[in-house]
Parts: structure tokens; C-alpha cells; sequence
């Protein structure tokens, strides 16, 4: 079981180190950027839907003219939620599934198909993609940076393949930090209470007073447990990250950005074992242990007023030990994107990527193996948009594909049609269709694991063992899409969007297949006593089916000093096994593990100039195949400003009730989430 830090001075200790380590920060150079708290609080809520975003289209466009449905958490937001991880702050977006599993680990989905490693949804930051190849999506408790630092959380809602590549299937989430123009001075907070056991954040920003500007930072963290039916308390946390960014505007025409982070972490995790020799199965606790780092350059070249171009590269490496397995991964990648008016009403955008991965794989328990160990990922991708205005700021079409092709799969293609109609300041309708596929991972192609099922009543020994499936395809998403936006007055704004969505190949894990005969299986294994028997397994593409659902985020200004906003999300699965199979796809488990409502209702008060009261309410559904009932829960936040460099912050959290369960995917039952409070004090000159 892991071990929580000993004393504030080694966190602090701790933190000193990573500061003189390496950091990463923003993607997007000429973006219309509002970072500054006061600032956002004078914005008018026209304003705010005229924030531009880059994610749809990799080039800045008003949020409000976005023909997708997008949902910007800004810098401001996440302060005042009081969020302290980015799964945490995600849970403001209407259609994000976010569940913690337990202390460290989180199930995020958009619009559905959320689990462990969130698959079907691409996670970047600044641009840069942190999804795993080994087994397809992304490991949470390891994404982080100085929350402070980040200017927006752009999160797209629907299939974003056309212009970021395969698995941004469902969504995709951007993770934005600001330009280092923005975070010039000193910044430090440090807190702590229940389960945010102790916390420093530090950060300092720079100029050389003309075109260089730059920042440092460091912090780290120590996280109790959640609660534990058996008190094993195996889920603790704590880590360390450090970084740094620079900003050079060499002249008006071009912009460099460089950029890194260095991060350790120790996540506390159980895991089950299986052997063929008794004890068949064992349950232990032990730590993750989890480093890493990574460097990014990008460069923002203006040709002139029609034509620009970008161009960014990235080294990452990650490393992770765990109780039941390792692995050591690089991956090289670069983007080269440009910009081209080639008419007066056409505007042309275009690219190209490679991307290589080399892993290895690290064998810890026999059970547990991906073959061939040592494999290098690659991703060659290009992509073109072509936005054609039909009507002077009324009607724009947007037509454009990904081709890519990787080394599990062939060549590919990810169209797109997008229509907007605009037929005033205040109102938008969009329209779209998408094709995403999410390509196969080493997970799905080179995984082998032998899993204890169970004792007969004659004393032998059943197991289940998933085999390498050399033929698993890319799933695949066809989706249809349509929104409405509308500005009514200056203090009431309303987003809407719909969509259906027609799956096929999707991931199943398949046991037994009809055409076998029943005496052939489970066939005996010609091993040393006691006798067993094996059920042979595999991942295969045999699901398909449809979702249909719908999301509202309306936002009112009742009063200047009052800020009332809302999300609400309905989703319907109906998924569907292919002929032939007998045991396991589980169409009942995919749709059963993700909320068919949601809703959540933020007030933001400003009680006087330097006191402010945060409320969040929060409904999910039940998730009836992780054994997760509905639940309703708050949060609370409040801050005061005592100088003018010193805020003190109290911050509860699942306030509603002492515990309740969001998720059940660990070994030994579901690990309910606590009731909490910490307090932190910011200090900023």
C-alpha cells in the first residue's frame, strides 16, 4: 500500500526539485486570449461567445460561428469551481461523462463509451495529444499542470477526426495554457484539508522588456484515500511536476514557442494476478510508479494578410511501472499546418503529420503479456478544410477529410460537412455530418492475459484466457449533428445541440462463438495439477448500434454581481451483438456504464469587492453495470481577497452526503468517494 508523505517540508522539498526541471504550455498563436479574472467578470456575455477557439479548426474562430458543438471551460471557471485536477474541472462541460474511480483514477466519456482510459475521446494539451497507443486512451492521474497557468479547457462534443486523426471519435478536450505575455510576476499557493492532504504551487514569469518573455514553475501534491469498505486504503496519491515556456515574437510576421515538463508521481493501485499454480488468483496493493517528460517547439509564421502557417513538433516520454505491468514509450511527432485565402469568400486550410512511438513492454506477472514486447507506433496523416462563405456572414459551408494511415491500420479517410447559418448577430443554426474511426491499439491486437474464473465443485479449476486478435479493425462512427445558439438580450445565452450517432466494429470481449462444438471448449491445458480448464477469449469488433441524445448549457446574468449557469445532457444507447456470438460482447455493459442524465447548476456570487460565494449542484444517473447509483451532490467555494496580493479560499466538496459511489471498476468492489473540505491561500505580485 502506498505511503502518504511524511511532512510539509518534503512536499516542499519535493517541489524545489521539479522546479528546476523541464515544462509544456500553449497551442495557438494568434488567439484571441482573455485570461485576466477582473477582466472576464466586465465581459458582457456577447463578448464571451465571441472568445475564440482554435480546436475546430486548428485556426481562431468566434465560439458563437463554430459549427460544432463546443463548450469552453475558461481559467476563470476552473478557479472558482475550485477544481484541483483536470478531470475535476472537465465535469463543468455539458455531454463529459466524469466518474472518479477512486483516489487516483477517473472514467471520462463523452457522449457515451466512457471507461478507465477514455478511448474514444482525444485528450491534448497545447495541442500536443497524450494518448496512449498501448492500450488506446488516456491515463488521467499523469495529465496535469499548474491549473492558474491554463486560459481554456476546450472540450468538442462529437467526432473531431477531420481535423486531429483517429480515436477523436466521440470528442475531443484541448487543454490550453496561456501565453507567457499573461502570467508575467510571482504566483504561489499552497493548502490542504481532508483528502487534499497538502498542496504548493509556484510559478514565476519574465520579459527582457521587448520580444522574450518566459515563466518557471514547480508543484506538487500528497492525496489521501477514498473510503474503503474492507479499510484498505490503497489509493493514495501524490506527485511532482515542474516546467517552463518561452514566448519570442521575433517581429510582427512570426512568433517561437518552446516549451517542456518534468513530472514523477506515486499512484497507490490494486491488481489481480493469475497463475496456473495455486494461490490461482492474488489481490496486492502497491504504487504506480509513473515519470516522465516532454518538449515541444512550435513556430507561427504570417506570409502576409492572406496566407500563414504553423509549424510544431514534440518529443514525449513516459514511463510507467506498475504492480502488474510496465512499459517505457518516445514518441517523435510534427505538424505542419497552413492557412491559405485563396478567394475572397474561400478560405483553405491544410496539413501534415508523422508521428512514431517506439515501446517497450514490461513484463511484471505472467499473466499479463503483449507480444512482440518491443514495438514502434506510427501515424502518418494529412488533412485538408476548405470553408467557402455562401452568404456574407450568413451561410458558410465547411468540406474537408483526414487520410491517415498507422501501422495497425491501412489507409483511411475522415470527411466532413458543416454548414452554419447565421441569420443575425444573435442566433446561430448548424449542421453536420462526420465519419471517425478509433484505430486498434497494441491492447486490441497484442494482448495476452489469463484470468481466474473460478472452482468447480470437483475440486478442478476454470480460466479465461484473452488471446492476440491479429485481425481487430478500426472502429468506426458515422455521426449527424445539429445546433442552435442564441443570444437573447445582453443577460441570457442558450446553447443547443443534438446529434445521432450510427456505430459499427466497436470493441467486445468475446468468450465462446456459436459453430464451435460445446465438448471442445473449455478444452483441457496440458500443465502440471491442479487440473484446470481454459475458456479461450478474444477482443473483437462485434458491436455495433446507434446513440441519440442532446445537450442545453444556458447562461444568465441576473444581476452584475451574479453569474447563474447550467448544463443538462440526455443520452440513449442502443447497442446490438453481431449474429454468431454466444457469450461476452455485453451490449448491456457498454450502455449500463454511462449516465443517461445529467445536469449541473453553477452560481457564481460576488458578495462584495473582495468576497465571492461559489454554489455547484451536481445529478448524474445511475450506471447499473459498475454498480453505481444516481446520485446528487454540491460543492462550495469561498473566497476572500484580505490584500491585494493575498486570497484565502475554503473549498467543500460532496458536501450532499459522507460518501457515495461514481464508478465500480477496481479489484474487490466499488471505492465510495468521500466528503471533503481543504482550504488554500494564493498569493500573487
Amino acid at each position: 500500500m502506498g505511503k502518504k508523505l511524511q511532512s510539509t517540508r518534503g512536499l516542499c522539498t519535493a517541489c524545489a526539485l521539479a522546479a528546476s526541471a523541464l515544462a509544456v504550455a500553449p497551442f495557438a498563436g494568434a488567439q484571441s486570449r482573455v485570461t485576466d479574472p477582473e477582466t472576464l467578470k466586465l465581459l458582457s456575455l456577447e463578448d464571451l461567445s465571441q472568445i475564440e477557439v482554435t480546436t475546430p479548426s486548428k485556426e481562431p474562430t468566434p465560439a458563437f460561428r463554430s459549427p460544432v458543438a463546443i463548450y469552453v471551460i475558461t481559467g476563470e471557471d476552473i478557479r472558482r469551481s475550485g477544481s484541483t485536477t483536470l478531470p475535476d474541472a472537465l465535469r463543468l462541460a455539458p455531454g463529459v461523462e466524469v466518474a472518479r474511480i477512486n483516489g487516483n483514477k477517473w472514467s471520462v466519456g463523452v457522449r457515451g463509451f466512457g471507461t478507465r482510459l477514455s478511448r474514444s475521446v482525444l485528450v491534448l494539451i497545447d495541442g500536443r495529444s497524450v494518448y496512449t497507443p498501448l492500450v488506446a486512451g488516456t491515463y488521467w492521474e499523469v495529465q496535469d499542470t499548474l491549473l492558474e497557468d491554463v486560459d481554456r479547457i476546450e472540450v468538442i462534443r462529437g467526432p473531431g477526426g477531420t481535423i486531429w486523426g483517429p480515436n477523436a471519435v466521440n470528442g475531443v478536450i484541448n487543454i490550453i495554457t496561456k501565453s507567457t505575455k499573461d502570467t508575467l510576476g510571482s504566483f504561489a499557493s499552497a493548502g490542504g484539508g481532508s483528502e487534499e492532504q497538502g498542496f504548493v504551487n509556484m510559478r514565476y514569469g519574465g520579459t527582457n522588456g521587448r520580444s522574450l518573455s518566459y515563466r518557471l514553475y514547480a508543484k506538487g501534491f500528497t492525496r489521501g484515500p477514498q473510503y474503503h469498505l474492507d479499510r484498505d486504503n490503497f489509493d493514495d496519491w501524490r506527485g511532482t511536476q515542474g516546467g517552463f515556456r518561452m514566448d519570442w515574437e521575433r517581429s510582427d510576421r512570426d512568433t517561437v514557442t518552446l516549451q517542456g515538463d518534468l513530472y514523477k508521481i506515486e499512484a497507490g493501485e490494486r491488481v489481480q494476478l493469475s497463475t496456473y499454480t495455486p494461490p490461482s488468483q492474488r489481490t496486492f496493493d502497491g504504487n504506480a510508479d509513473l515519470s516522465g517528460g516532454n518538449l515541444l517547439a512550435r513556430w507561427n509564421r504570417k506570409v502576409n494578410e492572406q496566407r500563414s502557417f504553423q509549424i510544431q513538433t514534440y518529443y514525449d516520454r513516459t514511463n510507467r511501472y506498475e504492480p502488474n505491468f510496465g512499459e517505457r514509450r518516445d514518441t517523435f511527432d510534427i505538424d505542419v499546418t497552413a492557412l491559405a485565402a485563396v478567394k475572397p469568400r474561400q478560405q483553405f486550410t491544410y496539413g501534415a503529420g508523422a508521428r512514431f512511438s517506439p515501446g517497450r513492454f514490461l513484463e511484471v506477472g505472467s499473466g499479463l503479456v503483449f507480444s512482440p514486447a518491443n514495438r514502434v507506433d506510427y501515424l502518418l496523416s494529412a488533412f485538408f478544410q476548405d470553408d467557402i462563405t455562401l452568404i456574407e456572414r450568413k451561410l458558410i459551408l465547411s468540406l474537408g477529410t483526414k487520410l491517415l494511415r498507422t501501422n495497425y491500420a491501412g489507409f483511411n479517410a475522415q470527411p466532413s460537412g458543416r454548414l452554419l447559418w447565421s441569420p443575425n448577430d444573435a442566433n446561430a443554426v448548424w449542421a453536420a455530418f462526420t465519419r471517425a474511426i478509433r484505430t486498434p491499439s497494441r491492447g486490441d491486437r497484442d494482448f495476452y492475459l489469463s484470468s481466474f474464473l473460478g472452482a468447480r465443485p470437483d475440486g478442478s479449476l476454470l480460466f479465461a484466457r484473452f488471446n492476440a486478435n491479429p485481425d481487430f479493425a478500426s472502429e468506426q462512427l458515422n455521426g449527424y449533428e445539429l445546433g442552435y445558439r442564441r443570444l437573447i438580450g445582453k443577460n441570457l445565452f442558450v446553447d443547443f445541440a443534438a446529434f445521432w450517432n450510427h456505430y459499427h466494429d466497436l470493441f467486445s470481449q468475446n468468450l465462446l462463438r456459436l459453430g464451435v462444438p460445446e465438448t471442445t471448449l473449455p478444452f483441457p491445458e496440458p500443465v502440471p495439477p491442479p487440473p484446470h480448464d481454459i475458456i479461450t477469449a478474444q477482443f473483437r469488433n462485434d458491436l455495433y448500434g446507434f446513440t441519440t441524445g442532446g445537450e442545453i448549457s444556458p447562461e444568465w446574468r441576473p444581476a452584475p454581481f451574479w453569474r447563474l449557469r447550467g448544463t443538462y445532457s440526455f443520452l440513449n444507447m442502443n447497442l446490438s451483438q453481431r449474429p454468431g456470438v454466444a457469450l461476452g460482447a455485453t451490449p448491456a455493459n457498454v450502455i449500463g456504464s454511462s449516465p443517461r442524465h445529467q445536469a449541473n447548476v453553477q452560481s457564481s456570487f460576488d458578495i462584495a469587492k473582495k468576497l465571492q460565494l461559489d454554489l455547484i449542484y451536481r445529478y448524474v444517473s445511475a450506471l447499473p453495470a459498475v454498480s453505481a447509483r444516481a446520485y446528487a451532490t454540491g460543492d462550495v467555494r469561498l473566497a476572500w481577497r484580505f490584500s491585494s496580493h493575498y486570497e484565502l479560499s475554503i473549498i467543500g466538496r460532496n458536501l450532499a452526503s459522507p460518501r457515495h459511489i461514481e464508478y465500480g471498476a477496481d479489484p474487490g468492489g466499488p471505492v465510495a468517494i468521500r466528503r471533503s473540505a481543504f482550504a488554500s491561500i494564493a498569493w500573487r505580485k
